[in-house]
């Protein structure tokens, strides 16, 4: 079983601890997790303050960590990120939920949305939409990368599949959770978004000066 770790990277400065904004990584793969940890690290007013690989750690977690925001993957083993964040939520209704996941299907991005997440950004644009999806929720603002943006749309305007939750059956099935292997080595995918994390830091590349997304006050 994957264990929950402190975060190990970045700043501790105690003098500015009270200044930052305090994340939670919810993921199952410790490369994204270190190559987000740099990321969020690098900026001044925002602090990784614990990781967890595994689902149903993550409430405990949330609360031990006194997390301002938890950036949640989907498939996690033990709990999916879905369930994760309803019973988050309700626990912890102080704490902001950032979906951060390789899906951008309209079935997942409502899940996850009707669970309690306030941002939805893909894997493949995180070097580049994470920093702007927290600074939205800790605005109070909804924040959807610009992959998922579309989706959304066609779903509030009736087009583009199915709409709503999925059926208890269907959700029993193991579609979230059961269908990547706690152990399974990282995707191709997640290798490359890892890497274009690590690059961002390098070029300067993680401003979120201006926004590509799209955010609006609830």
């Amino acid at each position: 079983m994957l264990k929950s770790e402190p975060a190990r990277c970045g700043h501790d400065n105690p003098d500015k601890q009270h200044m930052k904004s305090r994340i939670l990584l919810a993921d199952d793969h410790q490369l994204f997790r270190e190559a987000l940890c740099h990321l969020l690290n690098s900026q001044p007013d925002l602090e990784v303050a614990g990781q967890v690989g595994n689902g149903l750690e993550v409430i405990e977690q949330a609360r031990l960590s006194e997390a301002d925001v938890v950036c949640m993957d989907i498939n996690m083993p033990g709990m999916d990120g879905i369930e994760i964040t309803r019973r988050l939520i309700a626990a912890l209704p102080q704490v902001k939920v950032v979906a951060l996941s390789a899906y951008s299907d309209q079935q997942y991005v409502l899940d996850m949305l009707h669970a309690g997440a306030m941002a939805y950004v893909t894997k493949g644009e995180a070097s580049d939409e994470l920093l702007r999806a927290i600074h939205a929720v800790l605005r109070g603002r909804t924040y959807l990368c610009p992959d998922v943006a579309g989706v959304v749309a066609a779903a509030v305007v009736g087009q583009g599949g199915r709409r709503g939750r999925l059926p208890a059956w269907e959700r029993a099935s193991g579609r979230y959770s059961s269908s990547w292997p706690k152990d399974a080595p990282p995707t191709r995918l997640q290798k490359c978004s890892a890497l274009r994390l690590r690059r961002s830091m390098c070029t300067g590349a993680t401003s979120c000066a201006s926004s590509t997304g799209t955010a609006w006050r609830n």
